[in-house]
């Protein structure tokens, strides 16, 4: 028995990176910044999303690592191949549109963390792009993953924030089992990225680019589903805590719109300086390695789709295009945050609702392949897996058209 747990733990550890670095990097500064939003604004009644929503996201990582594993392909791939080369070219124009957003997201997100201590963003900024550049540039598959596994376990820096301000536990319990809803702009915006940021469409391109290229088959297959499943956990695990985190130090004093991430910290400081030095760390770590992960599976999924050669494992002269769209997407992310005036909260809102509008697209594509007999064999989705992710699909686009309906009617449901 012993012999075979030992087995099991070795085989897990072989193929742990992909799923749990995708998931837990999903909370990046945009994610950040809405759940803080989610807790200013509405206190602990969003919390309730968390168990339908990391529902959602173990379905949808599930269907796209078994994929990668039993194809060899990457999603990009799989969509040309499946749907021509004009699908796959406005899927990834748009995919492109939302990345960059929520790339300059996360800029803001080093930016804004960093100005807590006093270091201008001029600075930080540009510091920041140029090792990120360097980390995936100069290094390979294995040791970048080593290096994001390892700042993925400074996440826990909001579970002990939110510890310290000394929240109401009961009414997060409670409310994360009791369903709220107001039919009003600002609250289904927030739902719409609460699922957007949660499950973003370009977690599951990144995640099927890393199966791929750590070389997991279908013999690995079980236990790269478990990791995947620890990364989702993991992933709401921390979100629950920042929510709780900003309504307790904001929507338990005054409720109220907040204008970045980094306020949330601040509004901490009264509480102490450990929670509030804890919650900035936090964010520029998270923003940190984000910023290198969104435009790397950006780039996997472009040159993917549109039949280049990509990977980390690959030098630059030998996948130009590539890097030299991760080198784009960098510059272009980090020179908006540093442009005066340039409208960047309302733009990381607007990234993550983007993000919950793609992802039913994103979401009828997987299951087109998912469910090919021809092309998936044995391993089709079960009856179980389909109503749960056409069901998401019903609710994103119908969360959508109301968002959208509401926006014309009140001209800012922001």
């Amino acid at each position: 028995m012993f012999g075979r747990l030992r087995t099991r733990l070795l085989l897990f550890l072989a193929v742990l990176g992909p799923g749990f670095i995708t998931a837990v990097v999903d909370n990046d500064a945009g994610g950040i910044f809405t759940y803080s939003e989610a807790g200013a604004r509405f206190g602990y009644n969003p919390l309730w999303t968390m168990i339908p929503v990391t529902l959602i996201l173990v379905i949808t990582q599930v269907m796209c690592s078994r994929m990668g594993a039993v194809t060899g392909k990457g999603l990009s791939d799989l969509i040309r191949e499946e749907f021509g080369l004009r699908t796959t070219f406005l899927v990834m124009a748009a995919l492109l549109v939302v990345n960059m957003t929520n790339v300059t997201a996360n800029f803001a997100g080093i930016a804004g963390s960093v100005e807590l201590f006093g270091v201008s963003r001029y600075i930080s900024v540009p510091v920041g792009a140029a090792v990120v550049w360097l980390l995936v540039v100069k290094g390979t598959y294995r040791s970048v993953e080593k290096i994001f596994l390892v700042s993925s376990l400074f996440y826990v820096a909001y579970v002990i924030s939110a510890i310290l301000v000394e929240p109401d536990w009961e009414q997060a319990i409670e409310s994360s089992v009791i369903p709220v809803v107001y039919f009003d702009g600002p609250y289904l915006a927030i739902l719409v990225g609460l699922v957007g940021t949660s499950v973003a469409p370009w977690m599951q391109f990144y995640l099927q680019a890393a199966i791929v290229e750590k070389g997991i088959d279908v013999k690995q297959f079980a236990e790269s589903r478990a990791e995947v499943i620890v990364g989702c956990v993991a992933m709401a695990f921390i979100k629950f805590f920042i929510i709780v985190c900003a309504a307790g130090a904001i929507w338990s004093v005054q409720p109220r719109e907040i204008h970045d991430a980094a306020e949330a910290a601040l509004a901490l400081q009264p509480l102490g300086d450990y929670a509030y030095y804890l919650f900035a760390g936090g964010l520029f770590n998270a923003s940190l390695l984000a910023a290198s992960i969104l435009p790397l599976s950006t780039a996997y999924s472009v040159c993917e789709g549109l039949g280049f050669e990509s990977g980390v494992n690959h030098r630059f002269e030998d996948a130009r295009i590539f890097y030299w769209l991760y080198t784009l997407l960098i510059v272009v992310g980090a020179g908006l945050v540093l442009w005066p005036n340039f409208p960047l909260v309302r733009m990381i809102l607007l990234s993550q609702v983007l993000n919950g509008i793609l992802l039913p697209v994103i979401m009828i594509l997987i299951l087109r392949l998912v469910n090919r007999r021809d092309l998936m064999g044995e391993w089709v989705n079960s009856t179980f897996y389909n109503v749960v992710a056409y069901s998401t699909v019903v609710v994103m686009i119908g969360l959508s058209v109301a968002v959208a309906g509401l926006t014309l009617w009140s001209a800012n449901p922001l």
